[in-house]
This record gives structure tokens, C-alpha cells and sequence, in this order.
């Protein structure tokens, strides 16, 4: 049986295809980008018979329904997640006969309570531990995401979790989390996406605590702020998402047409911050396309709401696929021909500075305020003296902070999220504005003086 992972960077999230016998596959924790996996399958000539949750995922709406609309396949999700759409309900214990071999249930709470987990075993391979956000490479899954009264009783369930409730797999199990490195839904993780349970137990940092009471004192004080629309992914997830196919595609719009939609849309710029800066419509938030594209939408604009684009080289269906994976459905437009077409309609159009490192600290000199957005361990390992700190999901209630009278250089790791940030300000009539073009990481290539 050949285990195929799909990997989001941006989420830092893993969801598996597996082959089965009898040409057919399983999945296990898919998101809404399905095409990557409809498209393997096919090239392999496997055809997905099952698809299995772990949980009510926080971090990105579920493809399991887009799923089985294409193949048919039978969803399994956890009994405790009560969902609202037709399923086979698992409890722990079961065991669910697949081609060539058998998924077991495991109850894994701590990260949701209605987490499960779950082993294949097959002849001629090791089990398979698809964890999902139980034990993870390096560390666990957060467990403060449901509500903060809740929060002790999952982190004591998810200790009780990653130390007793794999102890009867053998060590060479294959450990397949669903999240990783660089989730927001992580804590303690490393890089590596995989591992056996052997390694894990003799080098995972959290399956060395032996007390419970220090385990739960601790563990919650690792994690990351969480985006804001964590809080909105549970419920869809629970409801069951639209079907991709009931959701109308962006019109192409001329710049008038366009320009019509905006007081009741927010334009998305998702081109790089070089071309932001260079141009752009007033108002717009910069969100260059990348990894994070997704992750800095849904932590900064409102759920459910209408959202214009503008795009340079960015593919639209890429760009509509980060839109939806975090749960952002209500398209207005595109703009037809981009900002070219914007400004030979001469229409309104906003500039910004971008500088370099040696710029930065001349604008320092001269009395610029420094803005550093990036996440509080980030600011803490090191960053241009004298800044100030405003994480970018806090930005938009803490602007106040800043001061009006004064110039504002923004700063982040490379430039992005200060980009993001450099626009917020924007809107809110903070100027005049500068972006540090590579970011902190330009700033000490510079030589210059850090301060931590």
C-alpha cells in the first residue's frame, strides 16, 4: 500500500491519500483544494472509497463532502462531532473493513473532545497512526481552541492522550499527523511531517513530562496567538461546507464596473508588496499570494464578506482556492486587466514607500516611527531598536497605539505581513507610510544594530 501526502506550507497541515486493494483508496483529512486528490487518484487509477475525519477541524474547512459529491465515497467522522450531514458516525473500538485491510478507532481527545485517530493495519506493512491532531512530530496539538473554560480539561485529556492511548501500537507504527511544522493548530512541532512512535517516544519533548499537574501548567503557556478565524471553522465544519460546484466564480470587471462594487466589498491586492507599494487602489489590503495567503485573510477580514481581487501573475483559481479553504465564499469581481487597466482609466491610486534597510535607518534618523508585526517570539529573538511591537492580527484595535504626527516605517520577517500592515494604516489615515522591504531579515544582512 503506497501513502501519498498532500501538504499545505501555509497551514502547515498534511491530509493522506492511501492505496488500498482492488484498485480502490482512503483519505484521511482533506481539505477543499480536492482537485490535487480527485487528480492522483486518477493517475493511478484508484478510485476513493472512504474518507476519514479526525476531527472538527479549526484550521481549514473540510473537502470530505466536495469528496464523496465526485466518488461516492462513504464518510466516517467521529460520533461526538455530531454533524449535520449524512455519515457513518465512529465510536472507539470500531474497526471499519477497508480492501487489503482494517481501520481501527482510537479516542484521542485533548485537541478537540471528539477527537479520533486512526490505525490501518494491512499485511506486509507496519501499522499506520493517522493522528491528526493528537501526537504530532516533535510535539501536539493545541488545546485551547474551544473555549477557555474548557481549555484545562483538554490539555489533561490530551496528556492522557499521547501517553497511554498508542501504548499498545509497536514502535515501528507509522505516525502520520495531520498537523505540523508552521500550524497555527501546533505546538512543540518540529519541521519533519512524519515519524514512527518509536522515535517519537524516545525523542518527543512531551512524552517526557511524567506528571499530569505539570504537563497542564505548562503546555498551554507554548502556544501561538491563534487566528481569528479559528472561532468560525468549527460550526461550518459541523454544518458541512457549500459543495465548491454551488459557489459562482469572480466576474471579470472593467475598472468602472469595478470601482461600483467597492463600498461594499474589500478589494484583496494579492500581487507582490513591490508592485503594492508601486500602486494600488485606496483602500485595498495588500495579501501577496504565497504560503500564508490563506492564513492572514482569515486572521484579518470579517467572515463572510464580499471580496473584490486585484491579481497580477497570480492564477485566480489558486487564489480562489486559499479564499475558500478558509471559508471566504462571496466573490464580487476581478479586476479585468489589473492595475494597468486601473490607472489608464485614471481612476484613483494610492503610493506607498518601500526602502531598503540603509533607507530604514535613515528614516529612523530622521524621526520615523518602526513598526515591527511579527509574532511575539519573533519580535523577542531580535529586532530594530526603539520599535514598536503590534502583532498584525492585533493591528487593526491597537492602532491607536501609533502615533498620527509622525512618519511609520513597517517591518516584519521579510516584508509581507508588514506590507499587510502598511495598508491597514492606510485605511485608517495613518501616513505618510514606508515598508521595509526584507523585512527584519534585510535589516540584520545590513549589519545593523539589533536590539533584544
Amino acid at each position: 500500500m503506497k501513502i501519498v501526502p498532500f501538504v499545505h506550507e501555509g497551514l502547515g497541515n498534511s491530509s493522506y491519500l492511501v492505496e488500498l486493494e482492488k484498485g480502490q483508496a482512503l483519505l484521511v483529512d482533506p481539505d477543499r483544494s480536492v482537485q490535487r486528490y480527485l487528480k492522483a487518484a486518477e493517475a493511478r487509477g484508484w478510485a476513493i472509497t472512504h474518507v476519514f475525519e479526525s476531527h472538527l477541524h479549526a484550521d481549514f474547512v473540510s473537502g470530505a463532502l466536495d469528496i464523496r459529491a465526485a466518488t461516492g465515497a462513504e464518510l466516517f467522522v467521529p460520533a461526538a462531532a455530531t454533524v449535520r450531514f449524512p455519515h457513518r458516525a465512529v465510536e472507539a473500538g470500531d474497526a471499519v473493513p477497508v480492501a487489503g485491510g482494517t481501520i481501527t478507532t482510537i479516542a484521542s481527545p485533548g485537541h478537540t473532545p471528539e477527537h479520533t485517530s486512526y490505525v490501518l493495519r494491512a499485511e506486509g506493512m507496519p501499522p499506520a497512526l493517522f493522528s491528526g491532531g493528537s501526537l504530532l512530530v516533535g510535539g501536539a496539538a493545541r488545546t485551547d481552541l474551544i473555549s477557555p473554560e474548557m481549555t484545562d480539561r483538554l490539555t489533561r485529556s490530551q496528556f492522557r492522550t499521547i501517553t497511554r492511548a498508542f501504548a499498545d501500537l509497536p514502535n515501528e507504527t507509522l505516525l502520520l499527523p495531520t498537523h505540523g511544522g508552521g500550524s497555527f493548530c501546533s505546538a512543540g512541532s518540529c519541521g519533519e511531517r512524519t515519524s514512527t512512535l518509536g522515535q517519537e517516544r524516545a525523542t518527543n519533548p512531551l512524552l517526557k513530562f511524567g506528571s499530569e499537574e505539570e504537563f497542564a501548567a505548562w503546555f498551554p503557556t507554548t502556544f501561538p496567538a491563534a487566528p481569528a478565524y479559528f472561532f468560525r471553522m468549527r460550526p461550518v465544519n459541523q454544518e458541512g461546507a457549500r459543495l465548491r460546484s454551488q459557489i459562482p466564480q469572480p466576474p471579470a470587471l472593467e475598472p468602472a464596473e469595478f470601482d461600483q462594487l467597492r463600498p461594499r466589498a474589500l478589494v484583496i491586492d494579492a500581487r507582490p508588496q513591490a508592485e503594492f507599494m508601486a500602486g494600488h487602489i485606496p483602500g485595498s489590503m495588500s495579501n501577496a499570494f504565497r504560503d500564508a495567503f490563506a492564513t492572514w485573510l482569515g486572521w484579518l477580514v470579517p467572515g463572510g464578506r464580499e471580496l473584490l481581487f486585484v491579481l497580477g501573475e497570480e492564477p485566480l483559481e489558486r487564489v480562489l482556492d486559499e479564499c475558500l479553504l478558509v471559508g471566504y465564499e462571496r466573490f464580487a469581481g476581478v479586476l479585468a486587466g489589473g492595475m494597468s487597466a486601473w490607472t489608464g482609466a485614471g481612476l484613483a491610486t494610492s503610493w506607498a514607500g518601500l526602502t531598503d534597510a540603509a533607507g530604514a535607518r535613515r528614516l529612523l534618523l530622521e524621526g520615523a516611527v518602526a513598526l515591527d508585526v511579527r509574532e511575539p517570539n519573533e519580535f523577542a529573538d531580535g529586532h530594530i531598536p526603539g520599535a514598536r511591537h503590534i502583532p498584525l492580527g492585533e493591528l487593526e484595535r491597537r492602532a491607536d497605539e501609533l502615533p498620527r504626527d509622525r512618519p511609520i516605517l513597517t517591518t516584519c520577517g521579510h516584508g509581507e505581513r508588514s506590507a499587510t500592515a502598511l495598508s491597514i494604516l492606510e485605511r485608517l489615515g495613518f501616513g505618510p507610510l514606508t515598508n521595509l522591504g526584507g523585512g527584519f531579515e534585510g535589516w540584520q544582512a545590513a549589519a545593523l544594530k539589533v536590539e533584544r
